[in-house]
């Protein structure tokens, strides 16, 4: 794929995690082959940093180092030799940006998994958000404040070869116990979980298999998947976060929810987009079918994570959560 038709598909992916879309079309128009991906938004995530150092106001500050966040993170959807180093500088610039926008957040880290506590300490609930295959906790940002502002607490989370953790980790196929750690650590009795893209898998594992799970959604979450069928540049990501070829054969071989999803006794809201179609993923809406209290929400122009329909489905997941999780409208 050449630069032009990458930037091309990760366009909604992209703006929907913040960065303003006349910049990113800035960027990626002068972009003449696929390895200038990394350099170049790197370089705007570092004019970032420059504008918090000569910002005026500690709040213009925060805001520029949460825009910096976002471009060293999606520095790391194409292939980068330096792509752990902008992950970490991400997850810095993140933390930099809350510690003067949301000075009551709380970085909370065990193992398997590192992320940022936000919200209310009295909250009468708390999310955990997943990411999936190549994303973070700092890539649904917009989801994190739609459940704050309905009065929960969040935990945007980097699970074993995720994010900050990509480097030293690899993904596991138990995410189950790793959500168990989280649950621990945040010291609540029970939590609701969304996860986006292979998050998806497994926020719905977890929930099978997680007791203490009271609520949940997933969001262009894969039913299962199938090796064979899955693009090259799928391969090669999956290849990347597992350790090898033959541990990602064997990790894809793990993902099929048919058996599991039965046993989830918690409320489920699916989200798939219909313009959504990436060979060898399975959607959802055979989990919400088999799931006892499965609904299904299917948009039919949203693609790979809804990106470009977000209207369409994200005041319905906060609503579902919400209510599941507090018992009152959102």
């Amino acid at each position: 794929m050449n630069a032009a038709d990458f930037a091309a598909a990760q366009w909604t992916r992209a703006t929907g995690a913040g960065v303003d879309p006349h910049e990113y079309r800035r960027v990626t128009e002068g972009l003449t082959s696929l390895g200038d991906w990394g350099p170049s938004f790197v370089r705007t995530a570092n004019s970032y940093l420059q504008r918090a150092e000569d910002a005026r106001s500690p709040h213009s500050a925060g805001e520029f180092w949460l825009m910096a966040a976002r471009w060293f993170h999606l520095a790391t959807l194409a292939p980068y030799a330096e792509a752990p180093r902008a992950a970490v500088e991400a997850d810095h610039a993140l933390g930099r940006a809350l510690s003067v926008l949301d000075p009551g957040a709380r970085r909370v880290s065990g193992e398997g998994f590192d992320g940022w506590l936000r919200g209310p300490v009295d909250a009468p609930g708390t999310v955990v958000v997943v990411p999936g295959l190549d994303s973070a906790k700092v890539e649904f940002l917009d989801l994190v404040s739609a459940l704050l502002a309905r009065g929960l607490a969040v935990f945007a989370m980097d699970g074993p070869g995720q994010g900050v953790l990509a480097a030293t980790s690899t993904f596991v196929p138990d995410y189950e116990r790793v959500v168990g750690r989280v649950i621990d650590a945040l010291g609540v009795a029970r939590i609701g979980l969304v996860g986006l893209s292979l998050g998806g898998y497994f926020a719905a594992r977890a929930a099978a298999l997680e007791s203490r799970v009271a609520a949940v959604a997933t969001v262009s979450g894969p039913c299962r998947l199938d090796w064979e069928q899955l693009p090259p540049p799928v391969r090669d990501i999956v290849a990347r976060r597992t350790g090898g070829v033959d541990a990602a054969r064997r990790f894809v071989g793990h993902v099929d929810l048919a058996a599991l999803a039965p046993r989830i006794t918690a409320p489920l809201l699916v989200v798939d987009g219909g313009q959504d179609v990436i060979p060898g993923v399975a959607k959802g809406e055979l989990l919400a079918r088999l799931a006892p209290h499965g609904t299904y929400l299917s948009v039919p122009h949203g693609d790979h994570l809804l990106g470009n329909a977000r209207p369409d489905w994200l005041p319905h997941l906060s609503d579902h959560l919400t209510h599941t999780l507090t018992g009152t409208p959102a």
